[in-house]
């Protein structure tokens, strides 16, 4: 089956058919295991380990993926979705890009301001939960049109905080 992850602005297909996955259009060497009953995956890319954690959002195909204190929003969909989305515009009824909580916790400092252009993967806000920093990033460029916190306040998982125009 063939997929396509969008992580920020950037596609890529992925194919997994044959025996080996290939990214667009490239033979890779890699496996994933998942630790049965939890989040957590373990990923071999050309003999090196890495472990993460992929949890299913609420649309269909977004993923939130946590790689040390690196976290992604991405979003994988095989071919049949993608048309759908592309027929009847799906895919651009998320205009805007958000970053939203992972989890329940308390903002401790908003890196940004309104109007301020940012570039994916760059630092908008730092929440603490679980007793652990955790810097959320911009999903991909932009500007920020929204602040929907300030620091000190506690948030929901899922809860929105910033959004990208």
């Amino acid at each position: 089956m063939k997929y396509f992850v969008t992580v920020g602005d950037r596609t890529v297909e992925v194919d997994l058919t044959g025996p080996r996955p290939v990214v667009d259009g490239t033979p890779v060497n890699a496996q994933m295991t998942a630790l049965p009953g939890t989040h957590v995956r373990s990923l071999e890319i050309d003999g090196r380990s890495h472990t993460l954690s992929a949890k299913a959002a609420e649309r269909r195909g977004r993923w939130t993926i946590s790689l040390g204190r690196e976290r992604f929003t991405v979003d994988a969909v095989d071919e049949r979705t993608r048309a759908i989305r592309e027929m009847t515009g799906g895919a651009e009824a998320e205009t805007e890009k958000v970053v939203v909580a992972p989890m329940p916790g308390l903002v401790l400092k908003v890196e940004v301001e309104v109007g301020q252009a940012v570039k994916a993967g760059q630092g908008v806000v730092i929440v603490e939960a679980m007793k652990m920093e955790n810097e959320l990033k911009a999903p991909a460029d932009g500007v920020v049109s929204k602040i929907l916190v300030q620091e000190r306040q506690t948030v929901d998982k899922g809860a929105t905080l910033i959004v990208l125009e």
